[in-house]
């Protein structure tokens, strides 16, 4: 049966209605019989400002809300920021699209008093701006010497911030910028060597329910394959580290031929302790390369380094 409506679920956040207005947009000429709709909605993520990401949950912070429309047929799909879907989904649900990746490095952004310094000529005492501790970890692992701060907010707010002057400078993902338009805030891209980027940064990935072939075909659209290949590489990694999107988790993947390469990193949140590592392999096979870097990883001593922040964070929330 052909489908002739199809709904989409969303946060409501600015960026967040950026992106999923480009996936309708584009699925609207890929089928142009088909009526499409949005239904933004506030996830837990967006609600809890005031609060440290890694202290309020890291599992489905910004996806809850839309998987629950689909369970109950409110939506078909829902559209997400690949790095902040987890890598177990709930059941009946599945990744059923990965879009084409913008540039998933980290950015730097900076307030006008610094914008003759890069990260790595930042003075003493500089405080940077970051709700990640991802970003965290490896930043303070190469420069000791900066203050790290939590900020919370959209993108435009985190932006209000600094240029107010509460930051010096923000470490923010390119791609969020670049969608938004403010690529000419980017300062810097901070190179591999110094930040992995976040699992399936700079993508987008399309959720829907398990069992639906007509949804699938739909959305399939703009499935972007070699992007696709290096994010499930990486969400493989990640679920395999048992790991949420709010742990010291860093990657970066490239494909040369049919050859798919992935460095993954795990770090402690004072960045002593850093532990990193690549593989290679064939490109269609992404998931099985995944769990061998784990394993590479993890024996090296990736577990212990997860376990005690885990830890870390449990003691914190029961005081």
């Amino acid at each position: 049966m052909a489908i002739k409506k199809l709904r989409i679920a969303t946060r409501r956040s600015q960026l967040a209605m950026v992106q999923t207005n480009w996936v309708k947009k584009e699925l609207e000429e890929a089928h142009p019989n088909i009526d499409i709709s949005v239904e933004a909605m506030a996830t837990q993520g967006d609600k809890i400002l005031d609060v440290a990401l890694a202290k309020i949950g890291d599992k489905g912070l910004f996806t809850k809300e839309l998987e629950a429309q689909m369970l109950i047929d409110r939506a078909d799909i829902a559209v997400h920021s690949l790095k902040d879907l987890p890598t177990n989904l709930p059941e009946g649900l599945m990744l059923g699209c990965i879009t084409e990746r913008e540039d998933p490095a980290d950015a730097l952004v900076v307030n006008e008093k610094f914008k003759d310094k890069k990260l790595e000529t930042l003075p003493l005492g500089s405080i940077v701006g970051t709700s990640s501790l991802r970003r965290l970890a490896q930043l303070r692992h190469h420069y000791p010497h900066l203050i790290f701060k939590d900020v919370r907010g959209n993108v435009i707010t985190r932006l209000e911030k600094l240029d107010a002057g509460d930051y010096d400078c923000l470490i923010l993902a390119a791609a969020g910028l670049t969608r938004l338009g403010f690529a000419e805030r980017i300062h810097q891209l901070i190179p591999n060597e110094i930040s992995l980027h976040a699992v399936g940064q700079g993508a987008l990935g399309i959720e829907c329910v398990y069992g639906k072939p007509e949804i699938l075909e739909i959305i399939k659209a703009l499935e972007h394959v070699q992007t696709s290949k290096r994010c499930l590489a990486e969400r493989a990694l990640l679920r395999e580290l048992e790991g949420g999107c709010q742990v010291p988790i860093g990657v970066s993947s490239k494909v040369e031929n049919q050859n798919l390469i992935l460095t993954g990193m795990v770090a402690s949140l004072d960045g002593k302790r850093l532990i990193r590592d690549t593989k290679s392999g064939d490109i269609n096979n992404p998931e099985t390369l995944g769990i061998e870097l784990a394993n590479a990883l993890k024996n090296q001593g990736a577990m212990e380094i997860l376990q005690e922040i885990f830890k870390e964070m449990r003691s914190e929330d029961q005081n």
